[in-house]
């Protein structure tokens, strides 16, 4: 049995972990912003890109880590 065949993951695998990281990354970036201080409302903590786009964008990238975990590496025979 060689080295390759005692791993769970193939290279793909791996690509696609790397995909949804940046995925939930992107979303995490999506959610920052300025912030509201006790002597001024900042009325962006309400935009649609923080409170609907960037959650969406990071829920697609959890689902696609999860395809890439649970993706079986194809034999090569």
């Amino acid at each position: 049995m060689s080295e390759k065949q005692k791993s769970a993951f193939d290279k793909m695998n791996f690509i696609l972990l790397g995909i949804g990281m940046v995925i939930i990354i992107i979303g995490l970036l999506l959610m920052t912003g300025p912030s509201s201080t006790e002597t001024m409302f900042e009325p962006d903590i309400f935009s649609v890109r923080r409170i609907k786009v960037a959650p969406v964008v990071c829920f697609f990238g959890f689902i696609f880590m999860i395809y890439a975990v649970m993706r079986k590496p194809k034999d090569k025979k």
